[in-house]
């Protein structure tokens, strides 16, 4: 039953953009201090990794139903992926109307997508580990970014403080959970993203730019390492 659940969940989630058709971002005017063009945020064409991230996981749960509907292997990942999905079904409609409670729901999303990352089934890789480590690996920079706006947002520090802890909180979630479980589509999400907070600082804030490159480049090198291991051969 619960491979069901994943599926009507992972569609729905793929839907949800149907219903807040308008929204393309937190508005600048949603925060006592408007957040236009801020430093932590990823260049727009960064989130188009939602289109690959929806189509992969509904691949999931069809594969998940028709393949392994009650392979014990697989059912460990799927109540936190589950709760995760639930969660994101509702949060572009959240988002219109509080980046406060966006920003609670979306950690909410990484923290169940991480646990369901984490105890994907070894076999299937392609199938299971990948693209719930493709969905964790995106949550890890977007919900570390949603701090950052906050941050900045309310005045509790200046944008490009912000953008530095943001930065720093998504390099440390991204190394422990890839260490955790190595996976070249939870790298890849992370690495997009990163580049394109560079992109989006390309002459503006250089200190964020360099630090989101050396970011992108040790979560690279980690990659590296893992896909040259022993798991590899």
């Amino acid at each position: 039953m619960t491979s069901l659940f994943v599926l009507i969940l992972a569609v729905a989630f793929a839907a949800s953009p149907l219903l807040v058709p308008d929204f393309g971002g937190f508005d600048p005017e949603q925060y006592p201090v408007p957040q236009t063009d801020p430093p932590v945020q990823p260049a727009g064409y960064a989130f188009s990794i939602w289109g690959p991230i929806y189509l992969w996981l509904i691949a999931h749960g069809i594969y998940g139903v028709w393949k392994r509907r009650d392979d014990p292997d697989w059912e460990p990942m799927r109540t936190p992926l589950i709760g995760s999905l639930a969660v994101g079904t509702v949060w572009l409609a959240v988002a219109v109307a509080s980046p406060i409670w966006a920003t609670v729901l979306i950690w909410v999303m990484l923290v169940a997508a991480a646990g369901a990352y984490l105890r994907a089934p070894e076999r299937d890789r392609w199938w299971a580990e990948a693209p719930v480590g493709l969905y964790a690996g995106w949550l890890t920079a977007a919900s570390s970014v949603s701090v950052g706006l906050v941050l900045a947002g309310w005045g509790v520090v200046d944008a490009r403080t912000a953008a530095w802890i943001g930065l720093v909180i998504a390099l440390i979630l991204a190394t422990a959970i890839h260490t955790a479980r190595p996976s070249l589509p939870y790298a890849a999400a992370v690495i997009w993203a990163l580049i394109a907070v560079v992109v989006q600082n390309l002459g503006g804030a250089v200190s964020v730019a360099i630090l989101a490159g050396i970011g992108a480049a040790g979560v690279a090198a980690l990659a590296a390492r893992s896909a040259l291991g022993p798991r590899a051969a």
